[in-house]
């Protein structure tokens, strides 16, 4: 270890990626550490013979002149000019990642990415691995941060980690089993360029080793251009039938019909909704093949799945009517994805905090696409330019701006028995919420409360 962090070592952001690297530090007899953070710095408990500096407020980053290494958290860009300067006079700046996958014992390693779809793909993974006896644990951007799997490893551990393009950037060793999904733009505010998100995205697999296997969507243009930097001697490919490769993969998506190796998963059998979700448990079934488990055994364990909290759960059946909690929808494309599975006449709440996302998509598929999409009740800043664009995309259905969710709920209502309300906001939730969780959760209690 002291290889890759020689003493000062600085924690660029502490947050709770950067408490955790603290812990590591502490734990692993490092005597002199740095804390750098925009924001005002609360200490732990330090204990006794370490030294610890403290570099907050607007010139945080003037704590680099007095460290070797950094250690950057995943929300800090790492191309800035202060970084540049450390680097140039001979610093070494690595992440919590990059630290684990240098010193994991874990048996394997599986590693997602993509824009949507990397929480529920790492749960389903786990899901099955769990049901089928294999010790797993997650990590990285979703569940605990990654240098804290270190604590509790175990040889026979397969470590599954959600990987975002922040955490990716600097990457320069990649996981076993590399599982790419949907990439298409985002976080545009942050990357400089879509190039630079896609290629901060390329080194999950990037590094990989002629052993390892990447998993990837050969109908997803940039997927596919992602995982062609792969080495990795196994590649495996998730396909639509109706798709650009007409079916020619790995695993082919039909419809509602799942095929891998003879063998058949029917969306009809599962506790998900949502076909998009196939794409997501060919993708997580592919990985499994890739760390030994059978087919048929995989789809035997997606059949228990239980959706993650507010990505298109379904929240039961009031007064006739359906409804769907998709609160983490906090971009376009999840909502257009999450409406594809709509099968009544359903109303829609859209709208939140402003990212300066495109509608225009969005607009012209609920218009031309969702023939059963009879309302649209609009909520947060986004409502008007919402409301504008479904307007030019030719909308007939009322589409009303409400001052607060539980107005635009009880407008919902009037879709009336038979039908469904979905709230998939397309945007995130700030303004009006905390978060997408504090969302999901009003939702959840209008919904309890009918």
């Amino acid at each position: 270890m002291q290889n890759t962090l020689v003493a000062p070592v600085g924690v660029l952001g502490f947050g709770v990626e950067g408490q955790s690297t603290f812990n590591y530090l502490v734990r692993n007899g490092i005597k002199d550490i740095v804390i750098m953070d925009k924001n005002p710095v609360k200490l732990p408990e330090v204990p006794a013979g370490i030294n610890v500096k403290v570099s907050s407020g607007e010139n945080y980053m003037d704590g680099l002149k007095d460290c070797v290494t950094v250690v950057r958290s995943a929300g800090v860009y790492p191309m800035s000019p202060a970084l540049f300067k450390f680097q140039m006079n001979g610093g070494l700046m690595t992440s919590q990642i990059q630290l684990f996958l240098e010193q994991t014992k874990s048996n394997k390693i599986v590693g997602v990415t993509g824009t949507l779809g990397k929480g529920s793909t790492v749960s389903m993974i786990s899901h099955i691995l769990t049901k089928c006896g294999v010790n797993n644990e997650i990590g990285g951007n979703f569940g605990v941060p990654a240098l804290d799997l270190l604590e509790t490893e175990t040889a026979d551990r397969v470590s599954i980690l959600e990987l975002s393009s922040f955490q990716l950037m600097t990457l320069s060793v990649s996981p076993d089993v590399g599982v790419v999904l949907r990439v298409s733009t985002e976080h545009l505010d942050w990357h400089q360029s879509v190039e630079e998100y896609r290629d901060a995205k390329a080194n999950l697999v990037r590094w990989q080793k002629r052993a390892g296997t990447c998993v990837y969507l050969k109908d997803a243009e940039p997927t596919a251009k992602i995982a062609g930097e792969s080495p990795a001697g196994t590649k495996y490919a998730v396909s639509l039938k109706d798709g650009p490769s007409a079916g020619d993969g790995d695993a082919v998506i039909d419809g509602a019909t799942l095929a891998i190796d003879g063998e058949k998963l029917y969306l009809s059998d599962c506790k998900v909704r949502g076909i998009y979700q196939l794409e997501n448990m060919a993708a997580a079934t592919l990985a499994c093949k890739a760390l030994g488990i059978k087919v048929a055994n995989a789809f035997e364990a997606l059949k228990s799945y239980e959706t993650l909290p507010f990505r298109m759960e379904f929240k039961g059946e009031k007064r006739g009517i359906e409804f769907f909690n998709d609160s983490y929808a906090t971009r376009p494309d999840a909502t257009i994805a999450a409406t594809a599975s709509m099968k009544r006449p359903f109303a829609l709440i859209l709208g939140g905090s402003e990212k300066n996302a495109d509608f225009t998509e969005l607009s012209q598929i609920l218009v031309n696409e969702r023939p059963n999409l009879k309302r649209i009740a609009l909520i947060g800043a986004t409502a008007e330019r919402m409301q504008e664009s479904l307007k030019q995309a030719g909308l007939k259905a009322p589409a009303n701006i409400f001052p607060t969710l539980e107005e635009a709920f009880a407008d919902s209502l009037q879709i009336g028995e038979g039908g469904a309300v979905i709230m998939s906001p397309a945007c995130a939730s700030f303004g009006l919420f905390k978060n997408y969780k504090v969302r999901g959760q009003v939702f959840d209690k209008l919904v309890a409360d009918l």
